[in-house]
């Protein structure tokens, strides 16, 4: 059996677990308020902080599940979420729409990534 090892710890949760070598974050979110496109970025931007306190990056991304508060949302993250992701290395991905935990919080990404 492989160890399992979580990182990243706040007051509530462990925002990263690996196993057997992939990477499964929890579901990350910006702060509530800001436009649809900043809020991907400074999603992203988490994601690629605990990327690399995994030792691992986006290139290594396997699969995003990404919830939207609106759909209509759809075009304005997927802009950002292009500019980020090189075109070569762009994984599996899904997106929904769904309530969010917060008012004014608009996008969600989980991800699966190889270590």
């Amino acid at each position: 059996m492989t160890d399992i090892q979580r990182f990243d710890f706040d007051t509530r949760i462990h925002h990263g677990v690996i196993h057997n070598g992939t990477l499964y974050l929890t579901g990350q979110v910006a702060t509530p308020g800001r436009s649809a496109a900043d809020q991907m970025r400074e999603v992203l931007g988490k994601i690629d902080a605990l990327l690399a306190k995994a030792g691992t990056d986006k290139t290594r991304i396997l699969h995003v599940q990404m919830w939207l508060d609106d759909v209509r949302d759809f075009d304005e993250v997927n802009t950002v979420w292009d500019a980020w992701m090189p075109r070569e290395h762009a994984p599996a991905r899904s997106s929904g729409e769904g309530r969010m935990a917060k008012p004014g919080m608009l996008v969600e990404l989980i991800v699966t990534a190889a270590v």
